[in-house]
């Protein structure tokens, strides 16, 4: 009968990882499993918030797309359909210039700032993680394609084209669904930042 030599009681030290049952990766300290994203402090880092930002960009520009559609083939221009009395009126208006009218002047200037304000929005999107940031970016986001939908496929042409308004409330210039969506994003964001929430799911301690 062939000896294979004496065999090893030995234990794992105190410094070894614990093997689970059935050969298993090691489990560290912590009980995180290999890969989950920690904290400096060694606490788990929220989800990244990609999916939210994209589906709320998505559905603003959805929205925006379809009223702008349903204005253009229901609404002469000059003729207002009145809502609330004088009030609140719906009217079509073809707005060479930014939200509200402003920079009427400066359409293809205006063209490359909102596609600009895509590429930033995209970019900050690697590291976010707060979903009230998704939210605000994705609404800047959506609002920003939006207009620029008729940037670059409206008359009279590509990168002039004239983005296409129809609320009208009081004295409040003329304005679509994407103005909206990227006026609530900036203010949520400025909010945001102004009580200390980071993109990043943090939160900066009170000076």
């Amino acid at each position: 009968m062939r000896d294979d030599g004496p065999v090893s009681t030995d234990r794992p030290t105190d410094g070894d990882p614990a093997v689970t049952p059935g050969g298993d990766a090691p489990v560290t300290p912590g009980g995180d499993a290999p890969g989950t994203p920690t904290a400096v402090d060694g606490t788990a880092r929220p989800p990244l918030r990609l999916r939210m930002l994209l589906t709320v960009g998505a559905a603003v520009i959805a929205l925006d797309v379809l009223t702008k559609c349903l204005v253009v083939a229901n609404i002469e221009p000059g003729n207002p359909v009145h809502v609330i009395g004088d009030l609140v009126t719906l009217k079509l208006v073809r707005n060479p210039g930014a939200a509200f009218s402003m920079a009427t002047g400066m359409t293809w200037l205006l063209t490359i700032i909102a596609v600009a304000v895509v590429i930033g929005v995209i970019r900050m999107a690697r590291r976010l993680r707060s979903p009230w940031w998704a939210l605000g970016l994705g609404l800047v986001l959506g609002g920003a394609i939006g207009n620029l939908i008729d940037r670059f496929f409206r008359s009279p042409g590509p990168l002039r084209g004239h983005v296409v308004d129809f609320v009208s409330v009081g004295w409040w210039p003329v304005f679509n669904v994407a103005d909206s969506a990227v006026v609530c994003g900036a203010i949520l964001m400025i909010a945001l930042t102004l009580f200390g929430y980071e993109p990043d799911g943090s939160r900066r301690p009170a000076a």
